[in-house]
């Protein structure tokens, strides 16, 4: 152990004292503050993987976000696009589950929801082919949300797989990116006004 790092003393955490957690705390700002840089790092590892689609996975994280960004929507939206999918390898089977947790501390309740459920709002176009039911999303008809989740898949998510489709480099999301993660907007460990 490098003896010039500050580390908490506890070997319990009911042990922990103010100076331990003040420790911790100083390290989770240094640690947070490269959290943008971890998130396009795992973005980027979404180049080359196409998971039987026509274009890559980051090409088409890239697309929707360019989609969403010509037509106007804000950046926070245009992020939620581009990370939408970020979980595809992590979390094969619940994909948007995981992307939705990276995001749900910096982003609004509408933005998480619509990242959350969007995977059962993209199943209208293929859950039959797998022998599920391909309205699954009709179950949401009521909820505040599902009119922007509808449109972010219709809009954006879905026709994102298209080879000469306009799709903008990752730098010119990387701004953005780094935006929306500069600071939390709820979390657990933040007291709320």
């Amino acid at each position: 152990m490098n003896s010039e790092v500050k580390r908490a003393n506890f070997r319990h955490m009911k042990d922990g004292t103010q100076a331990d957690w003040d420790i911790i705390l100083d390290e989770l700002k240094v640690s947070s503050s490269g959290l943008a840089d971890r998130m396009l790092a795992h973005l980027r590892e979404l180049e080359g993987d196409c998971g039987g689609f026509i274009v890559d996975r980051l090409t088409h994280c890239l697309q929707t976000a360019t989609l969403a960004h010509k037509d106007g929507k804000d950046e926070e939206y245009v992020v939620c696009a581009l990370l939408h999918d970020i979980g595809d390898t992590l979390g094969p089977f619940n994909h948007a589950d995981v992307a939705a947790v990276y995001l749900q501390p910096f982003v609004s309740e509408e933005n998480h929801w619509m990242v959350k459920h969007h995977a059962i709002f993209q199943g209208y176009y293929f859950f039959h082919y797998l022998g599920l039911d391909r309205n699954q999303h009709e179950q949401y008809l009521d909820h505040p949300y599902y009119a922007r989740t509808k449109e972010f898949i219709d809009r954006y998510d879905a026709p994102a797989f298209d080879p000469e489709g306009e799709t903008y480099p990752l730098s010119f999301f990387e701004p953005m990116v780094r935006g929306v993660f500069a600071a939390p907007k709820q979390s657990l460990y933040k007291k709320t006004s």
